[in-house]
C-alpha cells in the first residue's frame, strides 16, 4: 500500500488549476493584476460539503432545513413574529425606497423584505467563508465544477470592477453572498445600482440588494399585483393528490369545488379568475394554499416550498401581523435515506419520475397520494413508515 498523499502534493494541484483559469478569466475582462492579487496564496478548503475527493467518501450537500425540518420547526413563530417586528421597523425606515422599488418593479415591500429576513437576518447574520476559497474549492473538485468555475471568474470581475473587497466578499458553503445572497452569475443578470452611485452593491447598499431581488424576481416572470398564495381550509373529501403545479384551476373554481378561504375576505372578480394550484405541505395535515404564479417565481430563488411558505408568510405578517389560521400538525419527518427509499419504490411501480434525492415535496407526496389510491391505503399524501414498508413490500 503506498504512502499518503501530502496535503502540500493537492494543494499544489490546486494552484496548478487556478493558474490554469488565467485564460477564461482574461477573456471574461479579469485584469491580470486582479487575477493575480486575488489567487497569490490562495488554498483549498477541503472542509467544505459537497466536494469530490479522492480517497473520501463524497460528502454530498449538507442537509438543508427546508428540507428535513417538518413544517412547524421550520416555520417557528418566535422566529417568524420577531423577523416581522423587526421588518415592521425597516419598512418605516426604508420606506422611500421600497416605495421606489414597487414603483419601478411590481414587487410589494414586505416581500423584498422577507427575502432579506431570510437571507441573511436582515444583515446581521454574518456569512462565515471566503467567496473565492469556496468557489474555487467547488471549481476544483466540487461536484458543479463547471458551474463554479465560471463563478469563480466572475466573482474575479465583480472584485476587479470595485463593487466591493476581495474582503468584504464573504459568502454561503455554496458561494452565495451579499444580503440577499446571489451567486456571482445572478449578480451579473439580475444586479440594479438603485442608489444611483455608479455600481452595483449587494453587500453593502440596502436599496442595491433589496432592488435587485425585486430585479431577480421580475426576470422570473413575477406577475405585478398577484398575491403569492392563499391560505385555505380543503374540504373533508379532497384528493391530495391534486397537489402538483400542473393542476391549474382559477381560484373562484377551487372556491366552488368546496375549498374555503381560511379566513374570509371578498376577492375580486382578477383574484378570482387567477390560476392557483393546491399545495399541502403536510398532505392532508396542517394548512392547506392555493400558490399562484408567483409562489413559483419566489421558488425559483431558493427550490423548496418551505422556503416559500417562510418568506409569503413573514410578508404578509409584516402587514396583518396573524399567524397561520390552521396550526401545523406535529407530524414527524422520514430520514433522508427513508424518502429516498420511498422515492425509489414509487419509481419502480411507475409513479414516480423525477429525482430520487430525499426530499419529500409536491410530486413526491401526489406520487405517495397515488400509491396509496391503488392501495386502497387511508389517502394523506404524507410519507411515513407505515407507508415505506408498503411500498418496499409492493410489487
Amino acid at each position: 500500500m503506498g504512502a499518503p498523499v501530502p496535503a502540500r502534493a493537492a494543494d499544489a494541484g490546486f494552484t496548478q488549476f487556478v493558474a490554469s483559469l488565467w485564460p477564461e478569466a482574461k477573456e471574461a475582462g479579469v485584469p491580470r493584476a486582479t487575477f493575480d492579487a486575488v489567487t497569490a496564496g490562495l488554498e483549498p478548503d477541503y472542509k467544505l460539503p459537497d466536494l469530490i475527493l479522492p480517497g473520501r467518501p463524497k460528502t454530498g450537500a449538507p442537509s438543508q432545513a427546508e428540507f428535513v425540518q417538518v413544517p412547524a420547526d421550520y416555520l417557528k413563530e418566535a422566529r417568524i413574529d420577531g423577523l416581522a417586528g423587526y421588518g415592521r421597523k425597516l419598512m418605516q425606515q426604508y420606506r422611500p425606497t421600497l416605495d421606489a422599488i414597487e414603483r419601478r418593479f411590481g414587487v410589494p415591500a414586505p416581500v423584498v423584505l422577507a427575502i432579506w429576513g431570510r437571507e441573511t437576518d436582515y444583515g446581521r447574520y454574518k456569512l462565515p467563508y471566503d467567496e473565492i476559497r469556496v468557489l474555487a474549492t467547488q471549481a476544483y473538485v466540487g461536484r458543479r465544477k463547471d458551474q463554479y468555475r465560471t463563478e469563480f471568474i466572475l466573482a474575479m470581475k465583480i472584485i476587479a470592477e470595485g463593487a466591493v473587497t476581495r474582503q468584504g466578499m464573504r459568502a454561503s458553503w455554496a458561494g452565495a453572498t451579499g444580503l440577499t445572497q446571489f451567486l456571482p452569475s445572478e449578480y451579473y443578470k439580475h444586479g440594479v445600482d438603485f442608489d444611483g452611485d455608479g455600481k452595483v452593491d449587494i453587500w453593502r447598499s440596502v436599496p442595491d440588494a433589496l432592488a435587485s431581488a425585486a430585479q431577480q424576481l421580475v426576470n422570473k416572470g413575477w406577475k405585478s399585483g398577484v398575491r403569492w398564495a392563499y391560505e385555505v381550509r380543503a374540504p373533508a373529501n379532497v384528493d391530495c393528490t391534486l397537489g402538483v403545479p400542473e393542476v391549474q384551476k382559477p381560484i373562484g373554481e377551487w372556491l366552488r369545488d368546496g375549498f374555503a378561504l381560511a379566513r374570509p375576505q371578498k376577492l375580486t372578480a382578477a383574484e378570482l379568475a387567477e390560476p392557483a394550484s393546491l399545495l399541502q405541505p403536510e398532505g392532508i395535515y396542517g394548512p392547506a394554499f392555493l400558490t399562484t404564479k408567483n409562489y413559483f417565481v419566489i421558488k425559483e430563488y431558493n427550490f423548496s416550498d418551505l422556503y416559500v411558505l417562510f418568506v409569503g408568510h413573514l410578508a404578509d405578517r409584516m402587514t396583518s401581523g396573524q399567524p397561520f389560521a390552521t396550526a401545523w400538525s406535529a407530524s414527524q419527518q422520514l430520514r433522508t435515506k427513508d424518502v429516498e427509499a420511498m422515492q425509489r419504490g414509487l419509481t419502480r411501480l411507475g409513479l414516480y419520475n423525477d429525482k430520487v434525492d430525499g426530499k419529500a415535496g409536491m410530486l413526491t407526496r401526489a406520487a405517495l397520494g397515488a400509491y396509496q389510491k391503488s392501495a386502497r391505503l387511508k389517502l394523506d399524501c404524507w410519507p411515513s413508515e407505515s407507508v415505506l414498508r408498503s411500498i418496499e413490500a409492493a410489487r
